[in-house]
């Protein structure tokens, strides 16, 4: 049961769709305490509770003991002290002592957690605007906390089946030939691939739905030529949009007021990629329609797939914060500058990206009313995205779109999305990757994943390929990296035929890792979980973060560390480990339940079925539509009979179905040999254990 208590002026922020009434009395379980317009809810914390929730943090899967802050930043540097990055996902979910119940925050503006950071046997929750609804969630385990959640907040997005290969991308592809000479190695040399991802060098002086004529002289015959390659075009497109006279977009937006403004009436500037620009008040429906029609320009192109970025939203610096950064300078130019000169000087430049003051110049309309940035802060993105979706939706209702986006918000989740920011290449940013995946499913986004390899830094050839390991289960599988760094693409690398051979697994568990997101989809679940929410009863699967549940059959254990040649793993039940190298050569050792070390050399990477299940495994292929989701080999450890299913639709409608999309898998044991049949499916069981 879910139930809602109103405090101050809650803005409407969209996240809920099942509108519940608000209840009268004292909200259970917190101490509520008003001082100024701040508000703060605060319950004691049992020695050994869990906290989680969160979605896209830092740190653990349980997230108790540290300080984060809701309040979406443009942070690229994803170290364990920053106590917010790109989203802001305020879902809280405890177990412990008091059984278990969550709490979600319906608060766009700035919200502290301090989840047993000053006090270890506290959690204490501030709301800075103190104008929220909290929502409390009662129930018997974690997950169906997490499902009675989802059907408060609405169903996730369903990429387009494509979605789910293989794309590569990099801030530097600038030009038509560079896409083409990409494509071309990956295609020569059969290395899967499905999409191609265009950062900001492909715009016409970094305006939005443009393309440089030069570089990209026939966007749309590119787009055509890599479709019927099997491969698909997926541009960047950011919220600033250039304050330029005669570029169309800025004088439609303008002309019709869709801009966000001061509180003089004035329009507000801030400086992004291509320099000053405004920003499109998203919160605004008429402004959201007008944004989402832009993409049309790119829709007629042939693009079938987007991201959106820099829409938290990122500001290089304003008019202002540049002319008092401009002024200190001055000020100190014909002194003797000491240490405390020194600092004030590097502080003016070095504080005016995302100042806080500027984010308090502009403001939003609401329901007729101007509501200043700051306190809606963290809906922008959201709401970017919303309006992305919405124009698809308009362009085309019948079909899926691939739509992913930085910033967030609960209830962004039903348009798209999300990747988990600029990392950089670094082994802790790996397991991190791992970490995040089942926070961002409590909250409702299932389609999601990290760039490979990271971001910035360097990376190397043995991270690149475990990181593609892990990427192998993920929805989102995007090699990324930013300019200035190594080359990155999966070739470039001694140990490509590994990396190749990683990518043919990718596609061989396609109909298993389609079916698993599709199901939690359409039920509300969770394709990742903790070990916690399957086995609470056991204190060391609540304590393993680096290992989470796939799907219902199966467990995830990757190698995160420099120079590992196999892993610590602990299982809580019986499993099979399937060691694979390749979607044609693996091994399978059944295991039991307890502590192993399991041995795992740079090739091989480990995926745990358990007992009682089975996983799908289809041949090798090199796109999507390639891949044959009829004729499947099935993987697990078997005792006995056994009933499972498999969902499979065209991947590109809107209307699905989960009943539609449901084949029943029967496997029946006789005198110790196995037989399966499937509606449609021809089923081998030759890699079936049976015990």
């Amino acid at each position: 049961m879910i139930y809602r208590y109103d405090f101050g002026h809650p803005i409407d922020t969209s996240a809920v769709i099942r509108q519940l009434p608000a209840e009268q009395g004292e909200l259970p379980r917190f101490a509520v305490r008003r001082e100024g317009e701040k508000l703060s809810f605060s319950c004691e914390l049992g020695k050994d509770d869990f906290i989680f929730g969160l979605g896209e943090t830092v740190r653990g899967i349980n997230k108790r003991g540290h300080l984060y802050r809701a309040w979406n930043s443009d942070d690229f540097s994803h170290t364990e002290d920053k106590n917010s990055l790109y989203a802001s996902h305020n879902l809280l979910l405890f177990s412990g002592e008091g059984g278990v119940f969550g709490a979600y925050f319906d608060d766009p503006g700035e919200v502290l957690f301090d989840l047993g950071y000053t006090e270890m046997n506290r959690a204490v929750i501030t709301s800075v605007n103190g104008d929220l609804s909290v929502y409390l969630i009662e129930g018997d385990s974690l997950v169906e906390m997490c499902r009675e959640f989802r059907g408060l907040t609405g169903r996730s997005y369903a990429p387009p089946k494509w979605g789910l290969g293989y794309i590569q991308s990099r801030w530097g592809y600038a030009s038509e030939d560079d896409i083409r000479a990409i494509v071309r190695e990956h295609r020569e040399r059969h290395i899967p691939l499905d999409g191609m991802s265009m950062d900001i060098d492909y715009m016409d002086d970094f305006k939005d739905f443009t393309w440089n004529r030069d570089a990209f002289p026939d966007l749309p015959g590119l787009a055509a030529d890599l479709k019927a390659d099997h491969i698909r075009l997926v541009p960047i497109i950011d919220a600033g949009v250039k304050q330029q006279k005669g570029y169309d977009v800025c004088d439609e937006g303008v002309e019709n007021d869709f801009f966000v403004k001061k509180a003089d009436g004035s329009l507000f500037v801030g400086a992004v990629w291509p320099g000053r620009s405004y920003f499109p008040d998203f919160l605004r429906a008429d402004a959201r329609l007008w944004f989402g029609r832009q993409y049309r320009k790119l829709l007629d192109a042939g693009i079938e797939g987007y991201w959106n970025d820099m829409n938290e939203p990122a500001l290089f610096y304003t008019p202002e914060t540049l002319e008092a950064a401009y002024a200190k300078a001055e000020a100190l130019r014909e002194k003797n500058i000491g240490i405390h000169e020194f600092f004030a000087l590097k502080d003016a430049f070095g504080t005016i990206a995302n100042n806080p003051e500027d984010y308090r110049r502009f403001y939003h309309e609401i329901d007729g009313k101007m509501v200043r940035h700051d306190k809606v802060h963290n809906l922008y993105g959201a709401m970017m995205t919303r309006a992305a979706a919405e124009g698809f939706a308009e362009y085309d209702p019948e079909k899926r779109f691939l739509l992913f986006s930085r910033a967030s918000y609960i209830g962004a989740h039903r348009y798209g999305g999300v990747w988990q920011g600029d990392n950089n290449s670094w082994w802790g940013h790996l397991l991190m990757n791992l970490k995040m995946m089942p926070s961002l499913n409590m909250c409702g986004f299932l389609y999601c994943g990290a760039d490979l390899g990271g971001f910035g830094c360097h990376t190397t050839g043995d991270l690149l390929l475990r990181w593609l390991q892990l990427g192998v289960f993920t929805p989102l599988m995007r090699n990324h990296a930013a300019q200035g760094t190594r080359d990155q693409e999966a070739y470039r690398f001694e140990n490509w035929p590994e990396m190749r051979r990683v990518l043919t697994v990718r596609y061989a568990l396609l109909p298993y890792l389609y079916s698993t997101l599709m199901k939690a989809v359409l039920t509300d679940g969770m394709m990742f979980r903790p070990l916690a929410f399957d086995y609470p009863a056991d204190d060391t699967a609540c304590r393993t973060e680096d290992q989470v549940m796939l799907g219902d059959e199966a467990m995830i254990a990757p190698v995160y560390e420099q120079n590992a040649r196999g892993r610590h793993v602990y299982l809580p039940e019986d499993m099979l480990l399937v060691r694979f190298r390749s979607a044609s050569d693996y091994d399978l050792v059944p295991m039991t339940k307890g502590h192993h070390w399991v041995e795992l050399g740079l090739h091989e990477f480990p995926l745990f079925i358990r007992r009682g299940h089975v996983v799908p495994l289809a041949k090798e292929a090199e796109w999507v539509e390639a891949v044959d989701s009829a004729d499947l080999n099935l993987l697990g450890w078997l005792d006995g009979s056994i009933e499972a299913s498999l969902y499979d639709d065209d991947g590109v409608s809107t209307a699905i179905d989960l009943d539609a999309g449901l084949k029943a898998i029967t496997v029946t044991l006789r005198d110790g040999k196995a037989t399966a049949s499937g509606e449609g499916l021809t089923l081998h069981t030759n890699d079936l254990v049976i015990s």
